[in-house]
């Protein structure tokens, strides 16, 4: 046990030891998205979605890094809707489809070698935003797909939490949690983005 404890600290330095080598790095990312909406009067259920893009990295010091990203980011939330509508049972599942260009700033610092706490604001843009409406009304059932950019604000403020760890110099894993600021609609009370993500990178 006590070897496995020494070769696995071996591992975490010399790891950190060639990332110490690497002040500037870029590469590609790519993860998996639970996202949702949050905020007063919202009961949403969230959904599986995706992300993808490009980061960068400017080791300052030993211990304080800063990693801005563009990323495209497929967004929402997801609701059932039941009521009666003068004595006719209407059910609906709606799933909102909000699509982002985010641009996240990471602050990072690193507890260890290996391990960074990550901290920062993001800046998202709306490319693409549709709701798809599935269901009945009585015994009719029907999907229809309405287009939301009318909508939908076209900017998205957050603040992102995580933890990055550096499986090698070159191949890194990331969790991340990003809370919305602004409501996603035009409306008030709308809801706010949220999105717990998991991502892996490669640097050059």
């Amino acid at each position: 046990m006590k070897k496995i404890a020494i070769a696995l600290m071996c591992t975490i330095l010399a790891t950190g030891a060639a990332m110490a080598q690497k002040q500037f790095t870029f590469g590609p990312k790519i993860g998996v998205d639970y996202t949702h909406y949050w905020g007063e009067d919202v009961n949403h259920g969230g959904q599986l979605n995706y992300q993808a893009g490009l980061f960068m990295e400017y080791r300052f010091t030993n211990k304080f890094s800063i990693a801005p990203e563009v990323v495209f980011a497929a967004q929402g939330g997801k609701y059932d809707v039941k009521r009666d509508v003068l004595g006719v049972p209407v059910e609906f599942k709606e799933t909102d489809h909000v699509n982002y260009i985010n641009v996240p700033v990471m602050l990072k610092y690193y507890v260890v070698p290996a391990l960074s706490i990550d901290f920062g604001p993001q800046v998202g843009f709306n490319v693409y935003s549709k709701n798809t409406s599935e269901g009945k009304i009585a015994s009719e059932s029907g999907k229809n797909t309405t287009d939301m950019k009318e909508v939908t604000k076209s900017v998205d403020f957050g603040l992102g939490l995580g933890l990055t760890y550096n499986i090698t110099s070159d191949v890194f894993v990331q969790g991340r949690y990003t809370m919305g600021l602004t409501d996603v609609f035009d409306y008030d009370h709308s809801g706010k983005n949220g999105n717990a993500q998991i991502a892996i990178g490669y640097r050059f």
